[in-house]
């Protein structure tokens, strides 16, 4: 029985295998993400033909790619988490391929180099799929084809070279080629057959040089056109014909001046792309990033530093990320399935590693070259971030600009093990985990976006049960929700969809405004009454007033709370944020269409199961109707059922509906209990109890509530 052993083609599912266990295995809990919200709306409401004139001012070159794939794929989040899979797939074949036409004779190195790429583990931000996929991904596959078929055409050019030199001048060494022994499969790569007729050799050479070459400028114009993610990354190519190159070109000079021979075609389109973008910068209409540098100079200290950072984080410290952040809560169940990930995959990909059977190669000329050009791609994958003064800050949506030096430090630390550890048995163990930390790493990253998702979820179902429906041109307004991955603009999209099912076109009906960020700004000049609210999403704005507006409150314990000052609301919750405090002096509840029948919602989320925000929720409405017994009959069916709110600050509304029913005992006992709990709800209590004092002037004479006035020391 002949024992097991894999080739090289068992490589493709290896990578799916890695796909899944890094990328897939939370897939249904993951959604929308940051601008993923905006370009699902587009592409449901005004069309996938939208994306073309929304980025002509912005990344012209982007539209088309958006045109395409939203027209094939629904702005479904499900959908698009698993086209998110298959475009990381086809990434990790792409860098294998690229990697193997530079290095065909070190597949073991190539493999490990891909792998590595594909689950590494400093970019984090693979969920965010409708956005990257789109904005970097599929420019970045288009860059990797194009350094493989650049390495691939050299060396068909470089296979002809080597076999005209060898051309025969003597009628011996013609009959020893016209001998059986020379056979079509004699020459080198690149040259088909040979034909000898009379005393002449015609070697018959292909032409796939050229053709792979024509190949390689088109990819390389779709990758580095659509973004400007990857304009630092042309030098690599260089530095790929460079080691092509130096197998048999001698010499620094002959060899310099060969690889700009080979490298000026593409030399041209990336000036070309560079002055594409000079021109848009300065003359044309392009809104994305400034270039900081420009107007703001880096000194030299601090462009050493930034480069010194993204070697360190791209180049070590992110393998091992994964343990720093885990072993901050080592008993957390995210912590202890991403550890027992990682041993499982580190121990199935050692027993894989001993039975494929790859070659080595020439570890040390390899692991040089790989050092050298990691090294390169990192410096040169953080230019384009560090020119619009962006920082490259791990476990953040800036850990984005990581996809520029994810080639780079995936060779870099190839390199480097290839040349400092010599014993197979060892590398084997080295590289499974190091692939085994990405993956857990991965793991880890999509637990923060399954929470995340899970959040956004309830910030969407409670803002559609305390709000069923509200008047056109509403803007929301808060000072910011307790959420990591998502804008004003981000909510603004899916508040849209909620509420404005049947838009059509026009001005946005409907905004979520960020007082915090926007205000002092074009979106929001001002918190006086009748201020002008503008909130563009890239062709449609909202245009709206201040006194047009419900303030809202999505505390990080908590329900989601509409803001009343008519309620006192300014003064009990005069603790938060001074940009949300001050507000709410412009919250208008009666925008709140609370007659309503329907419930506003997003078509592919299901409603959850009716916990406490829910009771709350409702229990807010049926408070705004002025219906006191729905009040008390709902909180108490949430008390039955064993719900109990996480924010003390809920039981107002509970505390107050009591009161004006005639329980005052109740509400009093009440209040004491949650003031016990926290004593920050003092102003609050206060101002419902002055309510009752004030609007139930049978109730006002008891010197109960006279009494509890008293005790809260509330001023009336």
């Amino acid at each position: 029985m002949k024992p097991l052993r894999f080739s090289d083609k068992s490589i493709p599912f290896i990578f799916f295998l890695t796909i899944l266990l890094a990328y897939g295995l939370l897939l249904p809990l993951t959604g929308f993400y940051w601008d993923d919200w905006p370009f699902a709306w587009i592409a449901k409401f005004l069309g996938p033909r939208e994306f073309i004139p929304a980025f002509a001012g912005v990344r012209p070159f982007l539209g088309p790619i958006f045109f395409v794939t939203t027209s094939l794929i629904p702005p479904v989040p499900l959908y698009w988490q698993i086209f998110a899979l298959i475009i990381r797939f086809i990434s990790g074949l792409s860098a294998w391929f690229a990697l193997n036409q530079v290095w065909p004779h070190d597949k073991r190195q190539v493999f490990f180099a891909s792998l590595l790429f594909l689950v590494f583990p400093g970019y984090g931000q693979h969920w965010v799929a409708l956005t990257h996929i789109n904005q970097e991904w599929i420019p970045f596959i288009f860059y990797l084809l194009s350094f493989g078929f650049t390495a691939r055409a050299l060396r068909n050019q470089h296979g002809i070279a080597s076999l005209r030199e060898a051309i025969p001048n003597s009628e011996e060494e013609i009959a020893q080629l016209r001998s059986p022994a020379w056979s079509e499969t004699t020459p080198r790569a690149g040259v088909r057959q040979l034909q000898v007729s009379g005393g002449q050799s015609t070697p018959e050479y292909p032409r796939s040089d050229i053709r792979n070459t024509i190949y390689a400028l088109l990819l390389l114009m779709a990758g580095v056109f659509p973004t400007e993610y990857f304009i630092g990354l042309e030098p690599l190519r260089f530095l790929f014909i460079w080691a092509i190159l130096s197998e048999e070109v001698h010499g620094f000079g002959q060899r310099l001046t060969q690889t700009l021979k080979q490298w000026w075609p593409y030399l041209l389109i990336w000036l070309g792309n560079a002055g594409w973008l000079a021109y848009f910068y300065t003359y044309g209409t392009y809104g994305s990033y400034e270039v900081e540098v420009v107007q703001d100079p880096l000194k030299i200290t601090q462009v050493f530093s930034a480069l010194g950072e993204a070697l360190w984080k791209a180049g070590f410290y992110i393998w091992v990320q994964v343990l720093v952040l885990v072993s901050k809560a080592i008993t957390a169940p995210t912590t202890l399935l991403t550890l027992t990930l990682i041993v499982v995959w580190f121990i199935f990909f050692l027993f894989y590693l001993r039975k494929l059977d790859l070659d080595d190669g020439e570890a040390k000329t390899f692991a040089v070259a790989a050092i050298l050009i990691g090294l390169a791609g990192i410096l040169l994958g953080r230019i384009p971030s560090l020119a619009a003064g962006l920082p490259l800050t791990l476990q953040s949506s800036y850990d984005r600009f990581m996809i520029s030096m994810m080639l780079g430090g995936s060779l870099l630390i190839t390199g480097l093990i290839n040349l400092l550890i010599k014993s197979p048995a060892i590398k084997n163990y080295v590289f499974a985990l190091l692939i085994a930390l990405g993956i857990g790493q991965q793991f880890f990253n999509a637990n923060i976006f399954r929470r995340d998702w899970a959040k956004q979820q309830e910030i969407y179902w409670q803002l559609a049960w305390r709000i069923p429906a509200m008047q056109p041109n509403t803007a929301l307004l808060t000072d910011q929700m307790p959420i990591d991955y998502e804008t004003d603009l981000s909510f603004t999209a899916p508040i849209n969809w909620m509420y404005a099912p049947d838009y059509e076109g026009s001005d946005l009906p409907y905004a979520l405004i960020y007082t915090e960020k926007r205000l002092g700004r074009a979106a929001l000049a001002s918190l006086e009454p009748n201020a002008e609210i503008n909130l563009g999403l890239r062709r449609v704005a909202f245009r709206g007033s201040t006194s047009q507006a419900i303030v809202i409150h999505m505390p990080k314990n908590g329900c989601l709370r509409v803001l009343d000052p008519a309620r006192g609301d300014e003064i009990t919750y005069a603790r938060e944020s001074r940009f949300l405090v001050n507000a709410i002096p412009l919250s208008d509840p009666s925008l709140i269409n609370i007659e309503s029948n329907g419930t506003a919602k997003l078509p592919f989320l299901q409603e959850p199961k009716h916990t406490w925000c829910y009771y709350y929720a409702r229990a807010e409405l049926a408070y705004q109707k002025g219906d006191w017994n729905q009040v008390v009959d709902l909180i108490n069916e949430a008390i039955s059922l064993k719900y109990e709110p996480e924010d003390p600050f809920e039981w107002l509304t509970f505390i107050e509906a009591q009161a004006f029913i005639g329980n005052i005992d109740d509400a009093e006992k009440r209040s004491t209990e949650v003031f016990a709990q926290d004593k920050r709800i003092r102003p609050g209590l206060c101002q419902l109890w002055k309510r009752v004092h004030n609007e139930s002037p049978a109730r006002s004479e008891s010197a109960l509530v006279i009494q509890i006035l008293s005790e809260y020391q509330c001023v009336r």
